[in-house]
């Protein structure tokens, strides 16, 4: 598997209408998003992209889009090992709208997620092979009830010998894939429904950000 993502959104509802609906969002208004996002940084405008191909950008980079009723930014600097520590400024932007933050990385097979209702975290969740179970708060969604009721254990690699059992009732980056398609409407890896959006479809606006001299980095450096 070779999926990542790093994706935040905040959206009024289902952000899936609006990425299925999506036009080409005006930089302008892109760029207020990863100033609003990245506060305090210098932005510059650094090429496009398309959110099959940009949800997990290069160090440094942002992608982004603004569109009616719904923000999206892919960036990794937003990915937290518990989701629910997801900045305070990060939830102002949000107030008063869902927020969405969906994360994976297929080198540790890390998995993490998290929504936040008006303010309200509903459900958070980080869990790698090696790091286990780091957060599980809130009321799992149907789409995962499968994987913890165990139907969808990893198996053993055939021809593999002396394999440990896997150290979770699932594989995260299976799971991560059906909740990219529950909370975004599509998935990176595996195979597509008719139902999911074109991905590839969605534009996003890309930005360099950089941190400047003395900023809260620095600081802690």
């Amino acid at each position: 598997m070779g999926a990542k993502t790093a994706l935040l959104a905040f959206t009024d509802g289902d952000i899936r209408p609006a990425l299925r609906d999506a036009t080409r969002s005006e930089r302008a208004g892109a760029e207020a998003l990863a100033r609003r996002i990245h506060p305090g940084y210098v932005v510059e405008p650094a090429g496009e992209n398309t959110l099959l191909d940009g949800t997990y950008p290069p160090d440094g980079l942002t992608y982004v889009t603004a569109l009616a009723g719904a923000e999206l930014c892919c960036d990794r600097r937003l990915m937290f090992d518990r989701p629910s520590e997801l900045p305070a400024h990060l939830r102002r932007a949000g107030a008063g709208r869902r927020i969405i933050m969906h994360g994976m990385h297929s080198v540790v097979d890390w998995l993490g997620f998290a929504v936040w209702e008006d303010g309200v975290l509903i459900r958070s969740l980080s869990l790698s092979p090696d790091g286990g179970i780091r957060e599980n708060i809130g009321k799992p969604y149907d789409f995962e009830l499968p994987y913890w009721a165990g139907e969808r254990p990893v198996e053993p690699v055939p021809g593999w010998h002396n394999q440990d059992p896997y150290p979770l009732p699932f594989h995260p980056l299976d799971l991560g894939e059906e909740a990219l398609r529950a909370f975004f409407g599509f998935v990176i890896e595996g195979l597509p429904s008719p139902e999911d959006i074109d991905a590839e479809a969605v534009h996003l606006h890309g930005f360099r950000l950089t941190e400047p001299p003395g900023g809260e980095r620095a600081a802690r450096r």
